[in-house]
């Protein structure tokens, strides 16, 4: 069967370089494999921990595009899934992230952290309030830039059920140029890119983006290795 998923070596993408394996797979005892953690409740998560617009707010709004983001979390089946953890994380308007390590000199935004979290609800829905990322250079290659886009990581009621995507806009001039993107077979790009919604739409507030995360199955979500 042909696969979404990206190759582990993808040699565009120069981090796959030093990420990709490169000596056998050490098997795991199967008993380190049951690493039973408490599951996270609602009393871990706080009250704007979904919108990005309020939970870093110091002296007024945010700079840029508000926007809704949301969508379900499903198994292979589109089962819903309840009560599982999903964070985003994401560079302002800018195209900047707070990180001690970013490269990229675009303005810092004192009231935008860039991150969130929150629980699906007993239906597998999320939806989150946040700003538009901007593009940022990368220094992958010659002129590399990335296209806007969402960090996604969930995690199930253990840490080892941890997946990671990203979320990408309709229409994005870049992504013919961004190795990243195109790390992911043609035919299943289109699951990384979520949807425009004018019907969730907050109006005179905030435009919505539609995006679904499958964990299996054949319309499994793109997840990073």
């Amino acid at each position: 069967m042909e696969s979404n998923q990206p190759p582990h070596l993808y040699a565009p993408y120069k981090s796959t370089i030093f990420r990709s394996p490169t000596k056998p797979l050490i098997i795991v005892a199967e008993n380190l494999k049951d690493l039973r953690l408490p599951a996270y409740g609602e009393s871990a998560i706080g009250k704007f921990d979904n919108d990005l617009t309020k939970n870093a707010r110091v002296n007024g709004e945010p700079i840029g595009e508000r926007i809704k983001v949301f969508g379900k979390v499903m198994d292979e089946n589109e089962r819903p899934l309840p009560h599982v953890l999903v964070e985003i994380w994401q560079a302002n308007s800018a195209g900047r992230y707070i990180h001690k390590a970013e490269i990229h000199d675009a303005p810092l935004d004192p009231n935008f952290l860039g991150a969130g979290r929150m629980l699906t609800d007993s239906a597998g829905n999320y939806s989150f309030y946040t700003i538009k990322p901007g593009a940022y250079p990368w220094g992958n290659h010659h002129n590399a830039w990335r296209p806007n886009h969402i960090h996604f990581s969930v995690i199930g009621h253990q840490f080892e059920h941890r997946l990671v995507t990203q979320m990408y806009f309709p229409g994005d001039p870049l992504f013919e140029f961004d190795p990243i993107f195109n790390s992911v077979p043609k035919h299943a790009q289109h699951l990384m890119i979520a949807k425009f919604s004018m019907d969730y739409t907050d109006p005179e507030f905030a435009l919505a983006y539609e995006f679904n995360i499958v964990l299996n199955g054949k319309l499994r979500t793109i997840f990073e290795n």
